[in-house]
């Protein structure tokens, strides 16, 4: 199997963060990712004639990250751009916009050998990776009554399959973590996107609760 294609079939549905209307991988999971299954891998950040880790054009700049994977690299090009994704004027530029659109090129650099290229294609995600299928929740300012209907049912039943009370879990957890009530609905989606972690961490309430019975 090729690099891209054993990258390609990596699920990332529950590594996806949202920044606007735009979807993204964190930079360090991509980069973690790739190193476990090609440990080999390494990344450059080229640098323009005079050492600087950005190129410019005297009006904007822009990074030039590349990433080898046996021996092929991809090069992503990036402008340094603000929290609305425009380009910074140069003279506005600072070194944590530069190292903001390294991390970012250096995911979608990653991202050409594969590792959730659709993500960054412009396509509609797709229902399922290597046979698995894919499902996508709405986090609580997006969570319709019938999504909120959807999600407890399957939060509960995840946990009554261990034997623990759902919502003896979440007043504990909420004393411990919680700001506010939003938390409830996103932290039921956390879970439920990362359900090898949810259970782990059931199974670890569960056997603290025994131990202080």
């Amino acid at each position: 199997m090729s690099v891209f294609e054993t990258l390609n079939k990596i699920n990332v549905s529950n590594k996806i963060e949202k920044k606007g209307n735009l979807s993204y991988l964190s930079w360090a999971w991509a980069w973690q990712t790739l190193k476990q299954y090609y440990p080999k891998a390494n990344y450059k950040v080229y640098e323009n004639e005079h050492g600087m880790n950005y190129h410019n054009d005297s009006m904007t700049a822009w990074v030039k990250v590349g990433v080898t994977v046996e021996d092929l690299e991809h090069i992503e090009y990036l402008p340094v751009m603000d929290f609305k994704n425009k380009s910074i004027p140069l003279s506005n530029i600072t070194s944590m916009d530069v190292n903001k659109a390294i991390q970012r090129a250096l995911t979608k650099a990653i991202s050409r050998h594969g590792l959730g290229l659709y993500i960054y294609a412009g396509e509609d995600m797709p229902s399922e990776v290597d046979g698995t299928p894919i499902k996508l929740y709405n986090t609580a300012s997006k969570q319709t009554p019938q999504d909120k209907k959807q999600y407890w049912a399957e939060f509960s039943q995840i946990c009554k399959s261990l034997d623990v009370d759902p919502t003896d879990f979440l007043i504990e957890w909420a004393e411990i973590n919680m700001e506010n009530k939003s938390d409830v609905a996103n932290t039921i989606v956390k879970y439920l996107k990362d359900k090898e972690m949810f259970t782990e961490q059931l199974i670890n309430y569960k056997d603290n609760k025994n131990e202080n019975i």
